[in-house]
């Protein structure tokens, strides 16, 4: 029987670090799933961990999140799981890989009509966005939210759950393509900030009050045209660092700016127990399944071409979903 490959990382460094090898994650232990994957997602986080932004201990397989089916079950890995059971997951490290052993308890079933794929796709993303939409603070109909890369994968998808729970949405992003998807994901105003200050544009689409809420992925290079675009107690979500980390600040710039709340959270603790992924995934796929969320997938590279696929993701001449196919 041939040994499943995966993309693994040696020594932190740039894309080329990743290298497809024989690597087999083993059988199931307790409380456990081994899974074929079908499909893993690529991510910023990814990234983060190749470079050594976030330490970890190399070498290791990259990825962590993916679709695909239940191969076997290791002792007491309940939940209702059953050999053959479509499946997708968020958290799982080892994902850039053929098969994946991961805990049952960050495992999610994936609805009939949702392909693998697109299930793949939507999970650390899509969950990413219903939290910020829906957890950060609650969306008041009629307000305004401000989305950096807008054309992105978590970025469109921002776009749409914030339109579908009320918001009026200002979306950024950096070309022409772009632009038109932004708009077709639902924006009532597109920035492109190659050419428009997006302080400005937020400040002119809301009459001069500024926007409720920005969420930014972006970091360092648009964090503080983040800040000048907020109304008087206004929230800048920062869940990512595109562009690199945000650098220390005064907070007294929160006072001056009309008792501003800045949040820097992550989705690990949104996702903290069970019943809040099984809802928050739920949500999400649910309303993939439906057709109320619907999901870019970008491009779709071989396995052993995860370094292309990084390349292409921190190039920023993507849109949508970056997927690794086994």
């Amino acid at each position: 029987m041939t040994t499943p490959a995966a993309i693994v990382v040696s020594r932190i460094g740039g894309p080329e670090v990743l290298a497809l090898e024989p690597r087999d994650p083993g059988e199931p232990g307790p409380g456990q799933l081994r899974i074929r994957v079908a499909a893993a997602g690529v991510n910023f986080i990814d990234v983060y961990f190749r470079t050594g932004l976030y330490p970890r201990p190399v070498p290791f397989v990259a990825g962590l999140e993916g679709a695909g089916r239940i191969e076997a079950l290791g002792e007491g890995a309940h939940h209702g799981f059953a050999v053959g059971d479509r499946v997708a997951w968020a958290s799982a490290p080892g994902s850039y890989a053929e098969a994946v052993v991961a805990p049952a308890a960050s495992v999610v079933r994936v609805p009939d009509d949702v392909p693998d794929d697109v299930a793949a796709a939507a999970m650390l993303q899509g969950m990413t966005a219903h939290y910020l939409v829906h957890a950060i603070r609650a969306p008041e109909p009629g307000g305004w939210a401000l989305v950096h890369a807008a054309a992105g994968g978590t970025g469109l998808l921002l776009v749409q759950m914030a339109k579908n729970a009320g918001l009026n949405v200002v979306g950024t992003c950096g070309s022409a393509e772009k632009a038109a998807l932004v708009r077709d994901a639902g924006a009532d105003a597109v920035v492109r900030y190659d050419e428009t200050d997006f302080t400005a544009a937020a400040r002119e689409a809301t009459g001069g009050r500024g926007v409720d809420v920005v969420y930014d992925g972006v970091g360092r290079a648009t964090f503080d045209g983040s800040l000048a675009s907020l109304r008087p107690r206004g929230l800048l979500a920062l869940f990512g660092q595109a562009s690199g980390p945000v650098p220390p600040f005064d907070l007294q710039r929160l006072n001056a700016g009309g008792s501003l709340v800045v949040t820097r959270p992550s989705l690990a603790h949104f996702v903290a127990t069970r019943e809040e992924l099984e809802a928050r995934a739920g949500a999400v796929l649910g309303d993939v399944a439906a057709g109320r969320l619907r999901v870019r997938i970008g491009a779709r590279f071989p396995l052993a071409q995860a370094a292309d696929a990084h390349r292409a993701l921190e190039g920023r001449a993507t849109t949508g979903k970056l997927l690794l196919i086994p």
